[in-house]
């Protein structure tokens, strides 16, 4: 279960001072205003404490092709800002919130930074009662929100220290299961699971096949399945096996049952990626396409709204340019196979300014215009990024980055193996993440799960291989 620490006290401070203004000293025309940036937290923080789950708000492929193309704010949380105002600042601490009356009037979106404003209309002496226009801004200066509240204003001063708030946590790995349901509506895809000789291998091939995913066919020493089986009582009826008498016998059978149309995808089992890789990238194995075969990670991060996908973290170890066009396509189509008709592909380097001593800099330009020219197709690519401001809509607006993918990245390139390996890994180990892998570029989709990897994760990635087969059987194209 990932875990993720979300602080947004209001006022912004903890140590602030809640000061208010009594009756007495209020004047009509005075005003009182807020800032803040809505993020993709507040959306499911709001929607937690409201329980509204409204998918515009949070659900960013289903916002695709909603009204507004994106996902959009709950339209109380810009209200809440007003709340906040008259409790806070003006009149602040004792008023009583009495009316109020709003029109909404424009969509507010992650990254907008809202003002509120509500200022002094009327004051009712022999009441307390005091009249405020309220209004909400976006930073372009267009009115998202207005309307009139009237309060009870305090008739005593006021000061005190606001109350210390709790760091607030959220749990969230929703997103592996919705892939999951898809795939069990999907007919079972025949699959070779490459020398399961370990219990976890087999484990992991038997509750596929107990979950619809695949019918899978054991490819290994058959004997020592057989007993491996036995004695972690598990039962192995109606799954076919193809003896091989070892690891690297096994990676070739494979593969040339996938090549011969034997089986439509590959799984890892307990032998070495190297060994199963090797028979893959052979020249007459079957299953080479033009393109570099390349691994992308699949990332459910609970910090992120949305999957996140990084390349290349274990196979090209110092990508060219050449060999990175290759990661980024392959990349895209995986995303495009998954539903995702446009992904944001971040270019990613140390940092997002071009500079002739940082190779990354260069290469992530150039694939940039690559993109534009049509070399690379099916995604909106920019770079060089720094990972900040690729995933986080804050950095990138400090940073003035004017960018369609800044703060809103679907795919992280990495310059080589080291960074896209560390940059996995810690978000699995220090950010709660989960990981599902794939290998991409050749004719069939292929299963490169990790010893380390729990049974939810081994799913998770052949979930994902069955709605890349599907949706290329589909399409016509080889997976």
């Amino acid at each position: 279960m990932g875990l993720k620490p979300l602080r947004h006290p209001i006022p912004p401070s903890r140590d602030a001072v809640l000061s208010n203004c009594r009756f007495a000293d209020i004047t009509i025309g005075q005003s009182a205003s807020l800032v803040r940036t809505v993020t993709d937290d507040d959306l499911r923080l709001f929607a937690i404490v409201s329980g509204d789950l409204n998918p515009t708000h949070l659900d960013a492929a289903y916002a695709r092709n909603d009204r507004f193309g994106h996902l959009v704010a709950h339209s109380l949380w810009s209200a809440g800002m007003i709340s906040t105002l008259l409790g806070t600042r003006l009149p602040g601490p004792g008023t009583i919130y009495c009316e109020q009356d709003l029109k909404f009037l424009a969509p507010v979106v992650p990254g907008d930074t809202i003002t509120a404003t509500v200022t002094v209309l009327e004051i009712w002496t022999e009441t307390r009662r005091v009249s405020l226009s309220t209004s909400c801004r976006n930073q372009s200066g267009e009115t998202v929100l207005t309307g009139t509240a009237i309060v009870i204003a305090p008739a005593e001063a006021l000061s005190l220290p606001a109350t210390a708030l709790s760091d607030v946590t959220l749990h969230s790995h929703a997103r592996f299961a919705g892939y999951l349901a898809q795939a069990r509506a999907l007919p079972a895809l025949k699959t070779a699971v490459v020398h399961p000789c370990s219990v976890e291998a087999l484990q992991a091939a038997i509750e596929a096949r107990d979950e619809g995913l695949i019918e899978p066919v054991l490819v290994g020493p058959q004997a020592r399945i057989e007993a491996l089986a036995a004695g972690a009582g598990l039962s192995l009826a109606d799954i076919a096996i193809e003896d091989a008498a070892h690891s690297h016998a096994a990676a070739a059978r494979a593969v040339a049952m996938a090549a011969a149309g034997e089986v439509s995808a590959l799984m890892k089992g307990s032998l070495h990626s190297d060994e199963m890789l090797a028979a893959i990238v052979a020249s007459d194995s079957g299953l080479r396409t033009q393109r570099r075969l390349s691994h992308a990670y699949a990332i459910d991060v609970p910090a992120y709204a949305k999957l996140l996908l990084v390349t290349d973290a274990v196979i090209n170890i110092a990508p060219s340019l050449e060999q990175k066009r290759d990661i980024c396509q392959n990349a895209i189509d995986f995303l495009r196979d998954l539903g995702l008709p446009e992904p944001l592909v971040a270019i990613l380097a140390a940092v997002e300014m071009v500079n002739p001593a940082m190779p990354a800099t260069l290469d992530a330009a150039a694939l940039t215009v690559m993109a534009a020219r049509g070399q690379i197709t099916g995604a909106k690519v920019d770079g060089p990024l720094a990972f900040d401001n690729a995933i986080s809509l804050d950095s990138a607006r400090i940073k003035a980055i004017v960018s369609p993918v800044a703060g809103r990245a679907d795919i992280l390139v990495v310059p080589n193996i080291e960074a896209g390996n560390m940059l996995a890994k810690q978000l699995i180990y220090l950010s709660g993440a989960d990981a599902a892998g794939l290998v991409l570029g050749a004719r069939v989709p292929i299963i490169l799960t990790s010893r380390s990897d729990s049974m939810n994760i081994r799913l998770a990635s052949v979930a994902l291989a069955k709605i890349v087969h599907a949706a290329r059987t589909k399409a016509g194209t080889s997976s």
